[in-house]
């Protein structure tokens, strides 16, 4: 698998027409709506062809957490195997903007060193109330980039006694992809993208007739929704500095599809994508009209590039004040979201398909994959309970 690392500092109320109203800013309906598992139910993520499902007992099979320290959140995930899939026992994310300032500064800052680290004391209760669990920890852009991650991960492990690895794009890629593999469909092409906060990793996936997944090239770029939007605090005018965004992605983008011969396989309909952020759940969130964020409705979801576009104009439109006070947005998203959507808008670009499979899942959840099956778990990749949307016309 190659890689591209253009950084230096990685190391290893709108209704259908004739239908109900779906909430002020929707855009999608969902035509079936699934039947929901109550919380605590189990993940089932269906067996191989050719293979046999071995039972597991779910109430004592082994614990297993991971946790995902990023530039912009903290996020863990408790689970144990059961059957062909796993049961989440717990779960808990926090935005800690450890990146704040790395770009610029070359460090972690003590404020947002502060907030990781409280967090991750969070993390650490929650841990204990689970003895025995496996455990992976990981940190991604921001450590990778700041000159003092040593000393960081030193008082993480004094202060909380959690042992972060800091892992570099390649695993980071290979993570995501685990995670979101069973979305892929039979196209022989994908392109898989993750919008963080301090990076965007972009990976041209090779799909075979049996579902398997070879990573023919992936990109890391050092342009996450944190970092963005710091570099082009200086823009004042709202929408010049959207469109200066996407053009630095877009040209950044350019190079990677070309020689990875991307549009050839466009307009022979070989390409399909999934993309896996805070970024594209939020806009699937919004289209879907949620009055709050429910992610058994997103993971999984189909988000048609049009009404993509719409929620782009919604977005640039919203005040300040509306941003943090939308169900799907929030008080601490609400500032990322105009780079998120700049970063977001680069992609379509480069890739004009008609759709994309939204995942809400990433990291944590190769992680335990990959726990489980080193344990001899027969594990794949969570399978979503998909459902359908489709495109709906936008009322003056």
């Amino acid at each position: 698998m190659k890689q591209v690392h253009p950084h230096s500092n990685s190391q290893g109320a709108v209704s259908s027409d004739g239908g109900a109203a779906m909430g002020e800013h929707a855009v999608l309906e969902v035509r079936e709506k699934p039947v929901l598992p109550k919380p605590g139910t189990t993940v089932h993520t269906g067996t191989p062809v050719g293979t046999t499902s071995r039972m597991i007992d779910c109430i004592t099979a082994p614990l297993y957490a991971a946790i995902d320290l990023g530039s912009s959140n903290c996020r863990l995930l408790v689970a144990r195997p059961c059957n062909d899939g796993f049961k989440v026992i717990d779960a808990f994310s926090r935005v800690v903007r450890l990146g704040e300032g790395v770009r610029e500064k070359g460090y972690l800052c003590e404020a947002a060193m502060d907030r990781a680290i409280d967090a991750l004391r969070v993390c650490a209760k929650k841990l204990r109330k689970h003895p025995g669990a496996s455990l992976r920890a990981v940190a991604t852009e921001a450590c990778r980039s700041a000159n003092n991650r040593d000393d960081f991960i030193q008082r993480v492990r004094d202060e909380t006694g959690i042992s972060l690895d800091i892992i570099n794009p390649d695993e980071e890629s290979r993570l995501a992809l685990q995670a979101c593999s069973a979305l892929l469909d039979e196209r022989p092409y994908a392109v898989v993208f993750d919008i963080g906060g301090g990076s965007t990793e972009i990976c041209w996936i090779k799909v075979d007739n049996t579902g398997k997944t070879q990573c023919i090239e992936t990109l890391s770029m050092p342009c996450g929704v944190l970092c963005l939007t710091e570099r082009y605090a200086s823009v004042e005018e709202r929408r010049q500095r959207f469109e200066a965004m996407r053009t630095e992605i877009r040209e950044r983008l350019e190079e990677f599809a070309r020689r990875n011969c991307c549009s050839d396989m466009l307009d022979d309909d070989k390409v399909q994508m999934v993309g896996t952020s805070g970024t594209v759940t939020t806009f699937c969130g919004i289209a879907l009209g949620l009055e709050r964020y429910e992610r058994h409705k997103v993971d999984g979801s189909d988000l048609r590039f049009d009404d993509a576009e719409r929620v782009t104009e919604l977005l640039l439109r919203m005040e300040s004040d509306k941003r943090k006070g939308h169900p799907c947005i929030g008080n601490q998203r609400a500032e990322l979201m105009d780079a998120g959507a700049a970063i977001f808008a680069a992609i379509r670009d480069i890739w004009p398909l008609a759709t994309l499979k939204v995942a809400d899942r990433g990291l944590r959840e190769g992680i335990l994959v990959d726990l489980m099956r080193a344990d001899g778990h027969a594990i794949d990749p969570c399978d979503a309970r998909r459902h359908t949307v489709s495109h709906i016309k936008a009322t003056s």
